[in-house]
């Protein structure tokens, strides 16, 4: 089959590979659309990702198609069954799944290998997070759940109420998501981007008022002119810099929540004004990843027609343009996803 292997850094290539073989708790997919991600990008800038992929490996990882050939252990699929399968499963077993973060599973089970033909699809992730596609969904709907359901969780973690004031920085595909979930949610959004079509896109998702970014000073008195002088109640960092994670602390009113959910480059460190933090009562929270709960809400969402992937994939591209595609959402930070169809 046709397949995008990883070696290292900036060094992928679109060659011919073996079609994985199955073993009986196993399903085969093969892939009707993968769409690019913000994850995966940074995987190719930096040649690795410490826990999900090492090279040289199988590369992408949002996906859904149909099954073409299963172990003879599985149960509960058929043959032709278009379907979407999680990138992860848990354990279920380890001290943080009996805790029901399952998230942070001593054992966490990753799979690669979007950007193929063909992806083997492992018996746990068989087991615990491979669902059938409803009729109306297409494949391109279907594979945003992955993306969908991290935001879903922090948003859940986060613990937004209907009429809060949630200001969302970053506006690239993730960002959207929260801006349009939020909305869903009965939450006033504010969106905060770097580029007009950031924010015309986060309007349309939305966001009751737009804000171009700007140095972290002006940035904190704008968020307060537009919630009464207070702050934000909820500030949601979709960026991953240290910069950013800094002035999602500033804008929050007294008793907010700051969820830090962009992931900056390794050994990064932030400073917090501890007075602050302790007199005005904030709380701080990261989110990482998903659970199987949040897959199957993401797709109960996208079954839902609430997000679909003409709000975030503006390009589709064959599997031999990959290489060039990673390329330009390397140097266009931001831009909108793109489904490869193999």
């Amino acid at each position: 089959m046709t397949a995008a292997v990883l070696y290292g850094k900036e060094h992928l290539r679109i060659e011919a590979v073996e079609v994985p073989e199955i073993g009986p708790a196993d399903v085969l997919v093969r892939v009707k659309a993968a769409l690019t991600c913000g994850t995966d990008v940074k995987v190719f800038r930096r040649g690795y990702h410490a826990r999900m992929i090492v090279p040289p490996a199988l590369f992408g990882h949002e996906l859904a198609g149909d099954i073409v050939a299963m172990g003879e252990e599985v149960k509960g699929f058929r043959l032709g069954q278009r379907v979407v399968a999680a990138n992860s499963a848990p354990c279920g077993v380890c001290f943080f799944c009996a805790r029901n973060n399952e998230n942070l599973c001593e054992d966490l089970l990753f799979n690669n290998g979007a950007y193929a033909e063909y992806i083997r699809i492992p018996g746990r992730i068989v087991q615990r997070n491979l669902y059938e596609v409803p009729a109306h969904v297409s494949y391109q709907d279907a594979a945003l759940i992955e993306p969908l359901a991290c935001v879903i969780r922090g948003l859940e973690e986060t613990g937004i109420s209907p009429g809060d004031n949630v200001t969302v920085m970053g506006l690239g595909p993730i960002g959207l998501m929260f801006v349009r979930l939020a909305k869903v949610y009965g939450a006033r959004v504010i969106a905060i981007g770097r580029r007009q079509t950031q924010l015309e896109r986060a309007a349309a998702m939305g966001a009751a008022e737009l804000v171009l970014s700007t140095e972290t000073e002006a940035l904190v008195r704008r968020i307060k002119d537009l919630t009464g002088g207070r702050g934000t109640d909820v500030a949601i960092e979709a960026v991953g810099h240290p910069d950013a994670w800094g002035a999602a602390v500033r804008m929050l009113r007294r008793g907010g929540t700051v969820n830090f959910f962009g992931g900056c480059p390794n050994d990064s460190r932030i400073s917090l004004d501890t007075q602050l933090l302790h007199y005005s009562e904030l709380t701080c929270k990261a989110s990482f990843h998903h659970t199987p709960t949040h897959i199957r809400r993401a797709l109960e969402i996208v079954s839902q027609g609430e997000v679909t992937s003409r709000d975030f994939v503006n390009r589709v591209e064959p599997l031999t343009n990959l290489l060039e595609v990673m390329q330009h959402l390397m140097s266009h930070n931001g831009h909108m996803k793109t489904a490869i169809i193999p």
